[in-house]
C-alpha cells in the first residue's frame, strides 16, 4: 500500500470513529426519528379529534380514551378540552422543524414564527391542561397527576426563558432554554411512549394500575421529561469539551436516548396511534 492510501485511510478512521462525528450523528438521527414519531402523532390526533371538530359533529370524536370526554351540552368544557387537544397537531407537526439547522439558516423568518406559534400553543396547551385537571378534576387520582403538574410548570418557566433570550438575542442560551421547552411540551408525547415501551418490555402492565399510580405510571410521569431533559444537558455539556473520551461517554447516554425513543415510537405506533388512524 502506498503512502497516499494509508493517509486517506487513515483520515477516513478517523473521521468514521471520531467522537464528535458520532455525536452528530446520533443527535441527527434522534431528531428524524423524533420528526417520524411526532408526525404520526399528529395525524393520530387529527383523525380522532380534529376531522369530527372540523365536520362540527364532536359527538362522533372518540374521547373513549380520555378520562373526561365530550360532554353534550358542556359548552365551555368541551370548549378548553379542544383547547387541549387539537394545537397539539401543529405541536407535533412544527415543533419538530425547529430543531433542524437547515431551516434555521435557510429560513431565519420561517423559524422565528414557527417558534413563536410553538411556544404559544405549548403555553395555551399548559393552561388548558391546568383547568382540565385541578379546575374541572379531570384527573383519576392526585397522586398521579404531580409528575403531570410539575411538567406544567416547568413549560411556563423554559417557555418564558426561551422567549427572554430569543428577544436578547442571546442565541445560545435561547436554544438551551428552548430545547427544554420542546421536550416539556412534548411530554404527553414521550408518556405515551415510555408506557408502551414498558408494556412492550414486560408484555403487558407491571407496577401499572388503573387510576395511573402505580410505581411504574409515576416513575414513568417524571421520567418521560426529566430523562431527556438530563440527555440533553450532557449534550450541552459535551459540546464545550476537546476530550473524545468525555465525548464517547456523552454518546453512550445519546444512544440510549436514541434506542429508547426508537422502541417508543415502533411500541406507541402500533398498539396506540396506527389502529385508530386506519379504522
Amino acid at each position: 500500500m502506498n503512502h497516499t492510501n494509508e493517509y486517506y485511510l487513515t483520515a477516513a478512521n478517523k473521521s468514521f470513529f471520531n467522537p464528535h462525528d458520532i455525536l452528530k450523528l446520533l443527535t441527527r438521527s434522534w431528531v428524524l426519528v423524533a420528526l417520524i414519531g411526532q408526525w404520526i402523532f399528529a395525524l393520530y390526533i387529527f383523525v380522532r379529534f380534529g376531522m369530527p371538530s372540523l365536520s362540527g359533529n364532536l359527538t362522533s370524536a372518540d374521547t373513549s380514551g380520555l378520562i373526561k370526554g365530550y360532554v353534550a351540552g358542556d359548552e365551555f368544557g368541551n370548549g378548553v378540552l379542544l383547547l387541549h387537544l387539537l394545537p397539539a397537531i401543529l405541536l407535533s407537526f412544527g415543533g419538530t422543524l425547529q430543531l433542524l439547522p437547515y431551516l434555521r439558516k435557510k429560513y431565519p423568518a420561517l423559524h422565528r414564527w414557527n417558534g413563536r406559534m410553538f411556544l404559544t400553543l405549548g403555553l395555551l396547551g399548559t393552561l388548558s391542561g391546568f383547568y382540565l385537571l385541578w379546575g374541572l378534576d379531570v384527573r383519576l387520582s392526585d397522586k398521579g397527576s404531580i409528575g403531570l403538574t410539575l411538567n406544567g410548570l416547568l413549560i411556563l418557566l423554559t417557555v418564558m426563558l426561551a422567549w427572554k433570550f430569543a428577544i436578547k438575542r442571546q442565541y445560545q442560551k435561547h436554544m438551551r432554554w428552548a430545547i427544554h421547552a420542546f421536550i416539556l411540551i412534548n411530554g404527553v408525547w414521550t408518556v405515551r411512549l415510555y408506557m408502551m415501551s414498558w408494556y412492550l418490555l414486560n408484555q403487558g402492565p407491571n407496577g401499572n394500575t388503573a387510576n395511573i399510580d402505580g410505581p411504574a405510571d409515576i416513575t414513568i410521569s417524571f421520567a418521560s421529561y426529566l430523562l431527556p431533559m438530563l440527555i440533553a444537558e450532557i449534550y450541552f455539556w459535551a459540546m464545550r469539551q476537546k476530550s473524545t473520551y468525555r465525548v464517547s461517554i456523552t454518546n453512550l447516554f445519546m444512544l440510549f436516548g436514541l434506542l429508547l425513543t426508537i422502541l417508543g415510537v415502533v411500541s406507541a405506533t402500533l398498539f396506540m396511534w396506527w389502529p385508530n388512524i386506519v379504522v
